[in-house]
């Protein structure tokens, strides 16, 4: 059976590495010269730039499955994050990761006593929940359910909405309550972490499980026509079944304007002689006036992100921006106010607009039904924009589309 697959990003080559394990030899078609999709790492001027601010959540079941984290020299960011004020920081740990910060929790400014046994509850409430338990509950947004749930807005504003906000890359927590859980979970059970050579070590390794899978690279698909795919140059490829790991809408005429729009983010990187934070916590913005969202030292986590000595810092803006001109400006500014360290010593590296970071998805999901994978009898979808916005979710889809495929190859209906 001849399959080709269309997109090599994380959910791609999840499906090309089942097709394999199913004995058959599949062709990867990607556009681009990478393997990876929204997962990319940059080497600049001596720095390793994620193409946007990722980790890996290593509770991640489906990542589990298939990467191997002792390859990846995963490095675990601290559990909590350190709230920046102008003129004033203060930390927040996760206590049930650090028992000696229970007091300084109690008497943290980030929200009241009641707030953090409320956190201890919902934490031991979700451990206790399947991931398909958490699917399958109530939808309401992750705001509304932070309210219910008696969470004040100190706590609310101090800490939930800067830190889901970077998560989500929307402002208001609008996002479902389903996804806050399940990343919460994830966040509870297991630690936030990078590849110690950037987040494309992820992508690579999939590749490498590879052993009977044709990969093209720079190799574009212009449409498909029943079982032809046709390539940009004119060439026409048969194939017995495809599967699409990558936004149908641009090769279907029946697919077009039933994706949502995808959730943007500026990405903006400067070196600094070294770390003002000075641990491997993100960096949360309470202050509403700010564009910046979150702050993170690479170097702090990872050491191998910059060969040059320097540190390395992250800043995600996820608030639209009228002016991307002056944007390293204005980031720079802000930096003085939060840091205390002149806006000049901030040296600008590369800024990174993310146009489609993240798919805005209606209905998350945590598995896939078969007739969702399945669009006709030869043509399969895999992409987290059917579940949910996550590696997790890019991975199931994959394995799904398979799954589907091989369902349907033995069904002679």
């Amino acid at each position: 059976m001849k399959v080709i697959v269309i997109g090599a990003g994380v959910s791609g080559l999840i499906a090309a590495y089942e097709l394999e394990r199913s004995g058959i030899s599949p062709v990867i078609l990607e556009a681009g010269d990478r393997v990876g999709g929204r997962i990319a790492t940059d080497e600049v001027d001596g720095f390793l730039l994620d193409r946007g601010f990722q980790v890996l959540l290593t509770a991640y079941p489906e990542a589990r499955r298939y990467l191997d984290y002792e390859a990846l020299k995963l490095r675990k960011f601290d559990s909590g994050a350190i709230i920046l004020k102008p003129g004033g920081a203060f930390t927040i740990h996760d206590p049930g990761r650090n028992p000696s910060a229970i007091f300084g929790m109690a008497f943290s400014p980030v929200g009241t006593l009641v707030d953090k046994l409320k956190i201890f509850k919902l934490n031991k409430e979700l451990n206790k929940k399947t991931i398909d338990d958490i699917f399958e509950s109530n939808d309401m947004s992750t705001m509304d359910f932070l309210k219910q749930y008696g969470f004040s807005e100190k706590i609310i504003g101090q800490f939930f909405k800067p830190f889901f906000s970077g998560v989500f890359l929307e402002n208001d927590l609008n996002t479902s309550s389903r996804m806050f859980q399940f990343v919460f979970k994830m966040f509870g059970e297991g630690f936030a972490a990078i590849p110690e050579g950037g987040m494309k070590m992820i992508p690579e390794q999939l590749r490498s499980k590879l052993h009977k899978t044709d990969l093209r690279l720079n190799t574009q698909v212009e449409k498909i026509e029943d079982h032809q795919v046709i390539l940009k140059n004119g060439e026409i490829l048969q194939a017995d079944k495809i599967i699409i790991a990558c936004r149908p809408d641009r090769l279907l005429p029946q697919m077009q304007g039933q994706l949502k729009s995808y959730r943007s983010v500026y990405n903006l990187y400067f070196s600094l002689e070294k770390s003002f934070l000075a641990q491997p916590l993100i960096g949360l913005v309470t202050e509403d006036k700010f564009l910046i969202n979150n702050i993170v030292f690479a170097t702090d986590v990872s050491k191998t992100y910059s060969i040059n000595g320097k540190a390395l810092l992250s800043v995600s803006v996820v608030k639209g921006v009228e002016n991307q001109e002056s944007l390293d400006q204005l980031v720079r500014i802000e930096l003085e106010a939060l840091s205390g360290i002149a806006a000049k010593h901030f040296k600008h590296i590369k800024t990174y607009q993310i146009n489609e970071a993240l798919p805005d998805v209606e209905d998350m999901k945590a598995d896939l039904p078969f007739t969702n994978s399945r669009i006709f009898d030869h043509i399969f979808l895999a992409g987290d924009y059917l579940l949910n916005g996550s590696v997790n979710a890019a991975m199931t889809s994959g394995r799904k589309a398979v799954e589907a495929l091989l369902l349907t190859s033995q069904d002679p209906h």
